[in-house]
């Protein structure tokens, strides 16, 4: 199945356009960096806790499905929902 291609905003299309001119140049990132960067995917992917959740049904067949979709696990979509739940970059809606 072939994603479609996202949408790109303003400033991201500039940095596309950027890169087909090859006017970008990349650079090693340091060892500091490096270092920040495994730890971040350390603490992004150590998981210390199990759970136990009841699901629907209809839920649980929605997510594998979406899993499935994107090529994981369904176990490893739903601890991704959360985490990026707790770091605030999911919207909530609100009830107003």
């Amino acid at each position: 199945m072939k994603r479609p291609k996202p949408r790109l905003n303003r400033h991201e299309q500039e940095i596309v356009d950027a890169f087909d001119r090859d006017e970008l140049v990349l650079k090693d990132p340091t060892p500091a960096l490096l270092a920040r960067f495994a730890e971040a995917a350390e603490n992004t992917t150590r998981k210390d806790r199990r759970i136990n959740i009841r699901l629907s049904d209809h839920d649980l067949a929605g997510i594998q499905r979406k899993a499935a979709e994107q090529g994981i696990p369904y176990q490893s979509l739903i601890a991704g929902l959360i985490h990026q739940f707790v770091e605030g970059q999911l919207a909530t809606r609100s009830d107003g």
